[in-house]
């Protein structure tokens, strides 16, 4: 496998030393099994992804002028996604004024002189292909890295999606004509019939505007679901909502009626500024559970009823200035880990040829930087990571359940590194400890081994193990509207009154309790060191000893380094 100038067999070493599943593994074909997608076998398939744009003026898959596209496949699989949600428009291969023209046409209209340039130069090959044809080198360049592909039909004449007004919105609208959306699904199905590491289809982005209503979203959506199983019955059938994708409330008391069963999923998008500003003007403990409350209500409430429902939009702006977005992000992933949601990051890109006439425009929610050589932010790489292995399913119960104290805001769990009585830290959650919670008893426990709590032992003192698990200071329970914050009621004598919180300390690792902070009403305050989510899983507790020993060969001598 060839390595990109961002050093990526340094971080696929990283990625295999995290026992990233899977990677050399044939794609499998997926079906469903409830709320599961899963291989021929029945086991989980947790789909990790990235979104890939290729739906933009161009229609190429962004970044080709800036790297090789093997060399960005690599990358994608470095960084330990399975998956890419590579976009594209439905006037791509139903419109002959866009279908005929080549890469380089299609850049030469857009006088995108300096990107064709760099294509010429990375990517020579893709050059004089049509545009259908580069998309396929793209799916198949993936495919050599084993990702998977899930093609979203984003829009219909190409563009930055989204608005009300685009013309892209809804059924009916000036460029989505409805017959033609389903002429353009079924092409894109029977062309990537045979194509294995194409694993679904998603039939629209973001519905949206003026027209949209149930009744139509049944009538289209459910024939654009057949059009797709009838060319190509291997694919994974993904539904989006209405308003942006925010909203499958409707299905709650009308399911879709198709013809055929274990192919279907459901797809929900989740940003900050889906709720304007609401993360950062109001108290950050009480905003997590009421829009919480609200995506569940709206789409997550799927997974209940026997759904698969995958997060197919999500991020961050990964420069980390965005209030908006910090606090939102520690509840969105706390929520992921919790329920162990497949999901698609936005997103891969670093830059974009042309976004809403700016030239090579900075994404600075992307994964890579805008030269596309190196992540934008590391720390924000981690902590997506920790998302990436699933924790439970089926095929997945190789050890009896057991909780993890997840650390959202950093992506790392509570470990030990020594025995008792060293302080716990944070550290991968591959090699988490196991713990028991009971909310009865209010007793987190190490579960294997000699019975020892989790003992809190001060204001800003490092949390502790201990044999003594019946007073106050190792009973432990959730608080805040959040749920996020573990807390004690603290005595006088173990150094403060009131009510201490898991917490992390100056070093950035150290596991410590301190006076719980923003419980409610402070709209100011950042409670997130503090959060901490009790997640259930059953995958089997790695070490790094054990992770060192999977290592491929020809990456045991590579320098590993931490994100």
């Amino acid at each position: 496998m060839g390595c990109s100038p961002l050093a990526a067999c340094l971080a696929l070493a990283v990625a295999f030393l995290a026992c990233r599943h899977e990677r050399a593994a044939a794609v499998p074909t997926l079906s469903t099994a409830s709320r599961w997608v899963v291989d021929e076998g029945g086991s989980r398939v947790k789909l990790a992804c990235v979104n890939w744009p290729s739906h933009l003026e161009p229609m190429l898959a962004e970044g080709l002028g800036k790297q090789p596209v093997g060399a960005i496949a690599g990358d994608v699989a470095a960084m330990g996604f399975n998956c890419v949600r590579l976009t594209w428009p439905t006037f791509l291969v139903t419109n002959a004024s866009y279908s005929s023209l080549t890469v380089a046409q299609s850049f030469q209209r857009l006088n995108l002189t300096e990107s064709l340039a760099g294509i010429r130069v990375n990517n020579p090959g893709l050059v004089d292909l049509k545009l259908i044809d580069a998309f396929k080198a793209v799916v198949g360049s993936l495919g050599e890295h084993n990702v998977m592909v899930i093609l979203d039909n984003h829009l219909s004449k190409p563009g930055w999606c989204c608005s009300n007004t685009d013309g892209n919105g809804f059924f009916g609208d000036t460029y989505f004509d409805p017959d033609v959306w389903v002429d353009g699904l079924t092409k894109m199905a029977t062309m990537f019939a045979g194509v294995p590491n194409v694993v679904g289809m998603s039939l629209r982005n973001e519905l949206r505007g003026a027209r949209q209503n149930a009744n139509d979203w049944y009538r289209y959506m459910q024939r654009g679901a057949e059009a797709v199983h009838a060319a190509n019955p291997r694919v994974l059938v993904i539904l989006s909502g209405l308003s942006f994708d925010n909203d499958l409330a409707f299905l709650n008391s009308r399911p879709v009626n198709l013809s055929f069963t274990g192919k279907v999923a459901f797809e929900v998008h989740w940003y900050s500024f889906s709720n304007s500003q609401e993360w950062s003007t109001g108290n950050a403990n009480q905003a997590c559970a009421r829009i919480t409350a609200s995506v569940t209500r709206r789409a997550l409430y799927l997974l209940d009823k026997g759904w698969p429902v995958i997060l197919s939009e999500f991020g961050v702006d990964n420069r980390g200035v965005n209030a908006n977005d910090n606090r939102y992000y520690g509840c969105a992933a706390a929520v992921a880990a919790d329920l162990d949601l497949d999901w698609a990051l936005w997103a891969l890109q670093g830059s974009y040829y042309l976004r809403e006439g700016v030239l090579g425009l900075d994404e600075v929610y992307g994964v890579l930087d805008w030269t596309w050589r190196k992540p934008r932010n590391a720390t924000a790489l981690r902590r997506v990571q920790a998302l990436q292995r699933p924790l439970r399913g089926p095929g997945l119960a190789e050890a009896a359940p057991y909780t993890v104290l997840f650390h959202p805001v950093s992506g790392m769990c509570v470990l030990r590194r020594s025995p008792a009585p060293q302080p716990l830290e944070l550290g991968p959650c591959d090699e988490t400890e196991a713990w028991a919670y009971s909310a009865q008893q209010q007793q987190l426990v190490l579960r294997d081994g000699a019975p020892l709590c989790l003992r809190a032992e001060g204001a800003g003192k490092p949390a502790g193990l201990g044999a003594s698990c019946g007073d106050a200071m190792a009973r432990w329970r959730l608080v805040s509207d959040s749920k996020l914050h573990v807390a004690v009621n603290a005595t006088s004598s173990s150094g403060g009154d009131g009510v201490l919180c898991l917490d992390v300390g100056a070093d950035g690792r150290t596991v410590v309790t301190n006076p719980c902070r923003c419980l409610s009403a402070d709209n100011s305050c950042d409670p997130e060191s503090q959060w901490f989510k009790l997640v259930s899983s059953t995958r089997t507790v790695a070490t790094k000893q054990t992770m060192l020993a999977q290592l491929p060969l020809k990456l045991k001598n590579w320098k590993i380094r931490s994100f």
